[in-house]
């Protein structure tokens, strides 16, 4: 049973269970409520409060995560108290004197840490804002100075946007949260980078990976076990296709759940892979889920929630849907849901999982032929304005206007206006990288382009200075040597065709193959006469030449290219 009170103000829950004590303050703070220049501002803060607790016995910790930032310790009452009242005391007035060095440590945490799906499909989903912002580096941190971290802390970290939750036998007298008044925050509206869904887009080498957004429900629950289940079936146990295979969830914050499936492969068997991965996407869309594995899935889920410490398990979720306004609910409702969830319930869900879902295929494929739309790559239009060559053959030429710049190459623009930039990366060797809210990225770079001191200022002023990011000084070999990464993280992405282009591939591919049948066909049957004949030869000659010219142009309007 989970108990309600309250300390100092803030909510507070509390679960019993044996032996020692644990605990923890949330606050209704993280990555999504950050701007893209100002990122790991958050972060910042939780290390900064932290650091008062100094070198204890009882283990303590915090967590920055996309709408909360945790608190947490396990320890006995005195060691409860301390450290909760250590922390709010901190967070009210910040050790500056730490900040250089705390900045350090988030650098090589960060150089250190891996990329989780959420980070490989947020800017595709959401663009370079909100929940997007845990696909890019911690780039504010190092430009933040004393006033604009305590500022950030005093509007965030309060007393009115906090919960406390507590699991051990007894809540520990004495507890004093002595934070700052403030408000409640709200969460942030998910912002969309996908004009369509559901969508693919190719970058990486060995995996396949599925990401979509359902409501927060235990259809949604059952849903997630099953394709966890087709998946590991068909593509490792039955193909022998992939090592890991599987899916699951996790909380955006918000009553939504993020649903995440994943599946490796080799080289020689990507192709094969993803077929299947699809293929199960599909079927659960269609078919739905047999009723004797929904009931197993559902033993198994429901068991979880009989534990005797489920309740305390879910107390830092329940202290977070506190602060989004999402009802706690008991065991009991929780495993009524459960039972009540019907194999139409979750093909329900799995057609909703397939409309809104964002797959990711390996470089140099596609997943058109399923019926996925292509992500955006490039923007819709260029802006107007001064063009500046490329330096390179084949580059794309670069475009500085009053209301933004672009990038443009065959057809197609990269642009980030200034009334849309989330950030604008400026390094000492007059390098600038602009990243619009919807992801696109356009790099300015004076090797690149004939791009004068005076254009540069220009860009300069007209970027919003709230998106200004001073970048340290590179070395030459970090410096592009083409510009246009229209989606960072994006690995080399593949150049979209248009429908015209693939038409005309599909001609010149046939025109192609009936010069090549021409000139095999020549070869092989040729009699006596005509094998002497030297004009005969030359004609199968030119006719093999003429397909493998055609060939070779097919090839090179299709090949990927790196934006």
């Amino acid at each position: 049973m989970i108990h309600h009170f309250e300390v100092d103000g803030v909510p507070a829950l509390h679960a019993p269970r044996p032996g020692r004590s644990a605990a923890g303050l949330v606050f209704r703070v993280g990555r999504a409520d950050e701007s893209l220049a100002r990122t790991g501002i958050t972060h910042l803060v939780e290390h900064l409060a932290l650091h008062r607790s100094g070198v204890q016995v009882h283990r303590f910790n915090g967590a920055t995560g996309q709408l909360h930032t945790h608190f947490l310790l396990e320890g006995d009452d005195q060691e409860i108290r301390a450290f909760l009242r250590c922390v709010c005391e901190s967070l009210t007035a910040l050790p500056m004197d730490r900040l250089e060095t705390e900045k350090a440590i988030l650098r090589t945490e960060e150089a250190g840490r891996g990329t989780n799906a959420a980070e490989a499909t947020g800017l595709w989903r959401y663009g370079a804002q909100g929940h997007g912002l845990v696909s890019y580096p911690e780039w504010g941190v190092p430009g933040l100075d004393p006033q604009t971290v305590q500022h950030w802390a005093d509007t965030w970290f309060t007393r009115d946007n906090a919960a406390l939750w507590i699991a051990g036998e007894r809540v520990p007298e004495g507890l004093r949260l002595p934070l700052r008044p403030g408000r409640r925050m709200p969460a942030p509206q998910p912002t969309s980078a996908l004009p369509e869904a559901p969508a693919y887009f190719a970058a990486g080498r060995g995996q396949v990976l599925f990401e979509t957004v359902l409501p927060r429900t235990a259809a949604a629950d059952l849903y997630t076990a099953c394709l966890d289940r087709e998946l590991f079936q068909d593509l490792r146990q039955d193909g022998g296709l992939s090592y890991t295979a599987g899916a699951d969830h996790a909380h955006r914050g918000d009553g939504v759940l993020t649903v995440t499936a994943l599946a490796d492969a080799l080289p020689e068997q990507q192709d094969a892979a993803l077929g299947g991965f699809v293929d199960v996407l599909a079927r659960l869309a269609v078919a739905g889920v047999d009723p004797a594995t929904l009931d197993a899935l559902r033993r198994r889920a429901d068991a979880v929630h009989a534990e005797p410490d489920a309740d305390p398990a879910r107390l830092p979720g329940c202290a977070a849907d506190l602060l989004t306004g999402l009802p706690v609910r008991s065991r009991e409702e929780i495993r009524a849901e459960l039972a009540a969830v019907t194999p139409d319930d979750v093909r329900t869900v799995a057609q909703q999982a397939l409309a809104g879902g964002l797959l990711r295929v390996p470089a140099g494929h596609r997943a058109d032929w399923a019926g996925y739309a292509a992500a955006p790559l490039h923007s819709a239009e260029a802006v107007d304005g001064t063009r500046h060559r490329s330096r390179e053959a084949g580059g794309p030429d670069l475009l500085v206007g009053r209301a933004g710049v672009s990038l443009v190459r065959e057809g197609e623009a990269a642009t980030v206006r200034y009334d849309a930039c989330a950030a604008f990366l400026a390094w000492p060797d007059g390098g600038r990288r602009l990243i619009g809210t919807d992801g696109i990225s356009v790099e300015v770079e004076p090797g690149c382009h004939a791009v004068d001191a005076h254009t540069l200022a220009t860009i300069d002023a007209a970027v919003p200075p709230q998106a200004y990011v001073r970048m340290p000084p590179r070395a030459a070999q970090a410096r592009p040597s083409q510009a246009g990464a229209p989606r960072p993280g994006a690995a080399a992405p593949a150049r979209r065709s248009s429908p015209l282009q693939l038409a005309v591939n599909m001609v010149l591919t046939l025109v192609a193959g009936v010069f090549l049948l021409f000139a095999l066909g020549g070869a092989l049957g040729a009699d006596d006469e005509s094998r002497s004949d030297p004009v005969y030869w030359g004609v199968l000659v030119v006719a093999a030449g003429i397909a493998a010219l055609l060939l070779r142009s097919v090839w090179r309007r299709s090949r990927p290219r790196a934006r």
